[in-house]
């Protein structure tokens, strides 16, 4: 079974871990309605998606 000679220091393990950090959300703006909606998703405010409309969206 392979054993580590030697202990890894912080600095080695922080750097090996340097890209594990969040991303934010890419945010679009619908081009129906204008309202922000996440990249090829049906717009949650006006229902549309590629100029057509897919889902009815209750009036409040």
């Amino acid at each position: 079974m392979a054993v580590p000679k030697k202990r890894k220091s912080a600095s080695r393990r922080d750097m090996r871990r340097a890209h594990w950090k969040l991303e934010s959300p890419t945010i679009v703006s619908c081009p129906h309605c204008h309202g922000p909606v996440l990249p090829h998703r049906v717009c949650p405010q006006c229902g549309y998606y590629d100029g057509k409309e897919v889902v009815k969206v209750k009036e409040a």
